[in-house]
């Protein structure tokens, strides 16, 4: 390949590991992504840890992180006996993958949080005798953690609205 061609790709690689960080995704991660989506085909773990000049044991954790992220798939090609892996080749694609994933993580782990916190106060209303400023904290945590839910059941509404691809009913991708 002629090596200003070479160079270039490159560059759209680094860029694009560059470009993962704003979504809090490793630079690693972002580079091996760049690199089976300028490949434009699918990728073996032998191919990826070539290409990155990482150790497979590594390149299995970068891409197990991209398939736990929607970024990244694992494909069947007649005749392939190895694994491979492929990504979105839509930018937008992947960024909404990238958006919803972090979030109904996030959606998740606040949703138990406000179970445990939700259970603990009533219990404490129900089995101690606490001053009246006790009682109103409690009162008042009840209130945040009630609050707390609505924002997190907004959160899986705007995930949803990602997920469902209406966002581009309201900002069109051109």
């Amino acid at each position: 390949m002629n090596a200003k061609l070479n160079q270039t790709e490159e560059f759209f690689v680094d860029k694009i590991a560059e470009n993962m960080s704003t979504y809090g995704v490793s630079t690693t991660v972002g580079r091996v992504l760049g690199i089976i989506y300028m490949n434009r085909k699918p990728m073996t773990l032998n191919e990826l840890s070539e290409a990155t000049g990482m150790s497979k044991t590594r390149m299995s954790q970068a891409v197990r992180e991209m398939l736990e992220l929607n970024i990244a798939e694992k494909v069947f090609e007649k005749g392939v006996r190895r694994d491979l892996y492929n990504v979105e080749q839509d930018y937008y694609q992947t960024f909404v993958s990238l958006f919803t994933s972090n979030w109904q993580k996030a959606i998740n782990k606040n949703k138990l949080f406000e179970k445990k916190v939700k259970a603990e106060l009533l219990l404490l209303l129900e089995q101690e005798t606490l001053s009246a400023d006790d009682e109103q904290k409690v009162n008042d945590l009840l209130k945040e953690a009630k609050e707390w839910v609505e924002y997190y059941q907004w959160l899986a509404r705007l995930v949803e609205f990602f997920e469902s691809g209406e966002i581009f009913n309201h900002v069109p991708k051109t």
